[in-house]
């Protein structure tokens, strides 16, 4: 049995972990990150976590999910939204330095989708589509197993599909730092809601209440989740037009809120397909969580580096 490293780098986490050829974690780290610290310090935090993660085993590849656009032929970033001073990094090529192994690097909404469809809510479904909702709304596509790029840059960037003529896109509405200004303002319009009030003074992640506020059973916690379910849905019609999933996965921060936004998904989605392509492909919730990046950081390792920096 073989044994590959695994790095997720977000924009508010690092996790770096050791894992078998059968995708099974066997040791992990999760780190914060500093953003005053930019990439270079995250990079630092790398060079110091690898020699006490790994001592005395041998690994035979390293993957990377990557939060942002990345060019996943030559293992270089693109641009983080969140991180400065990761443009035009050749992160495979540090990376190989640093651990001697191949080294392959993809989006993390891509990974994910990958260890989603192997190891998670997809396994035995065909095609794949990975959706997450984070800090920013991002894709992925897996077809016979493998992830799907198309043209490069080769992302699935339904985050960036528009909702109008006027530029409105989903991320703009779904998205994390979206939905907590929503309840924001709500804070000030309707101050004796109980989403209000579990948000409190504090700024800053405030959708993490919105099932809490579901427990019981408050108005504008159900209404602002059938908000970013009618908008999801209507992205995700274009999905199932397109390219005809047999499952569709909801993950990252925002699907935490669970059943609720599931169901009210998938009610919501019906309208937007042509009778045609109905039943609607079956839609779930991530099985692997937070290990979702990771995981499919395992299986672009597993994959022997072949692509970008092999």
């Amino acid at each position: 049995m073989q044994n590959y490293l695994g790095i997720e780098i977000g924009g508010t986490k690092l996790q770096i972990l050791l894992g078998d050829d059968q995708g099974r974690i066997l040791q992990r780290r999760k780190l914060a990150v500093d953003p005053a610290q930019g990439a270079e310090g995250i990079r630092r935090q790398i060079q110091q976590t690898l020699p006490e993660l790994t001592a005395g085993i041998t690994f035979h590849a390293t993957g990377v999910g990557f939060g942002g656009p990345v060019d996943w032929r030559t293992g270089t970033i693109a641009r983080s939204h969140q991180i400065a001073g990761w443009s035009g990094f050749d992160i495979a090529g540090w990376l190989r330095d640093l651990s001697g192994t191949p080294v392959r690097v993809d989006n993390d909404a891509n990974t994910a989708a990958l260890g989603e469809a192997r190891h998670g809510a997809g396994v035995g479904c065909n095609p794949v589509f990975y959706v997450t909702l984070g800090s920013g709304v991002g894709g992925g596509l897996v077809v016979n197993g493998n992830l799907y790029h198309g043209a490069s840059p080769g992302e699935a960037e339904i985050g960036h599909l528009r909702l109008d003529r006027e530029g409105t896109i989903l991320e703009s509405r779904c998205s994390g730092w979206a939905v907590d200004a929503r309840i924001r303002a709500l804070k000030t319009i309707h101050p004796q809601s109980a989403l209000s009030r579990l948000a409190g003074k504090h700024e800053g992640g405030e959708a993490r209440h919105l099932p809490a506020a579901l427990q019981q059973g408050d108005a504008e916690a159900k209404r602002i989740v059938r908000e970013i379910a009618e908008d999801l849905a209507f992205g995700l019609s274009h999905v199932v037009h397109l390219f005809h999933p047999q499952v569709m996965i909801l993950g990252g921060g925002l699907a935490r809120v669970g059943e609720a936004l599931r169901a009210a998904v998938e009610r919501a989605l019906l309208p937007h397909v042509m009778e045609v392509f109905r039943p609607v492909p079956r839609l779930t919730l991530a099985a692997l969580g937070e290990d979702a990046v990771p995981v499919g950081a395992l299986e672009l390792a597993r994959e022997g580096g072949r692509g970008c920096g092999s």
